[in-house]
């Protein structure tokens, strides 16, 4: 009872926040920002020779190849193992971290994505705990866009997790679109980390991806695609709407 008190609130919240057609946001060249964890010097998380930073790019290069083959227009924030710091000689500051995340925030406001997906890895003292974990801002759009994205990879990975509020994370905060962080698993733990690391596994986690992104346009209506996705019908909406209900 309460799963459906929820998604009806937020489905009511939704019909206020976004009108029937596309031009609830701006429309823009971009629909979707990649926002490709760490890089170069920052490595992020590890385990043994396993570096977070690489698995965020392999697997941000298969989600890039999957948006677009489903008719989205995308963009990476990297396509290499480079600090996005280096990049940034415009703000003063001696903090390299301060910089990437501010580079990353710069580009979302240059771009003007109608969404970003910052991708991560995630690690636990606790070699038992694993599975995906997506946070989200304080709105509608973000909350309903992770908790798809969230639902999705639990589907896959056969865990059970909500989304979690961002709080203090600084690409949530300083953000010009709905954004959401996916922790797409740990790397601490082996289940997880063979899911992450096999080409079979990141394909996988892609199109959980993709899927909840894909669940969130239908819902929401707001992005404008290409001639190839296909149309969005009431009777499909309707139909998510009613799965989710039932499951």
């Amino acid at each position: 009872m309460k799963k459906i008190i929820l998604l009806f609130a937020a489905m009511l919240a939704l019909s206020v926040c976004f009108p029937s057609r596309s031009e609830a946001i701006p429309l823009t060249p971009i629909n979707i920002l990649i926002d490709v964890g760490h890089g170069g010097v920052d490595s992020g998380t590890s385990f043994g020779k396993l570096y977070e930073k690489d698995i965020n790019l392999q697997i941000a290069k298969v989600l890039y190849k999957e948006l677009t083959d489903a008719g989205y227009r995308v963009a990476l924030n990297r396509e290499e193992d480079i600090a996005l710091s280096d990049d940034n000689r415009w703000l003063n500051t001696r903090s390299r971290h301060i910089r990437d995340l501010a580079q990353r925030r710069n580009l979302a406001k240059e771009l003007r994505p109608q969404m970003m997906l910052s991708l991560h890895v995630n690690w636990s003292s606790d070699k038992r705990r694993r599975g995906p974990v997506v946070l989200y801002q304080r709105n509608d759009q973000s909350f309903m866009l992770a908790q798809l994205v969230q639902d999705s990879l639990d589907r896959l990975s056969g865990t059970h997790d909500k989304p979690v509020k961002g709080g203090t994370y600084y690409v949530l905060r300083h953000s010009y679109c709905p954004t959401v962080i996916i922790e797409m698993g740990f790397i601490s733990n082996a289940r997880d980390r063979e899911m992450l690391t096999s080409p079979q596994g990141q394909e996988k986690i892609a199109q959980a991806i993709k899927a909840g992104v894909s669940e969130y346009v239908l819902l929401t209506g707001n992005l404008k695609m290409e001639g190839k996705v296909e149309e969005k019908t009431e009777e499909s909406f309707w139909k998510i709407l009613m799965d989710r209900l039932m499951n």
